[in-house]
């Protein structure tokens, strides 16, 4: 599983990351946790619902 992060900076539009911010808090749940949940949900997508077999035992990624 995840050993460590790393920090991600995005530019966002500031009307779109105010109305984010309320969802989220809605939901309970910071905008951190629901950015995680959308890039996994995305690299699912992507790869398949093995994909932590893929990211996270793959000698090359460390």
């Amino acid at each position: 599983m995840e050993k460590r992060t790393a920090r991600m900076t995005v530019l966002v539009d500031p009307k779109k990351k105010s109305t984010f911010e309320t969802l989220c808090e809605r939901e309970d749940v910071t905008p951190s946790q629901k950015i995680r949940q959308l890039m996994r949900e995305y690299i699912e997508s992507g790869l398949g619902p093995d994909w932590r077999d893929q990211v996270f035992n793959d000698p090359d990624s460390e």
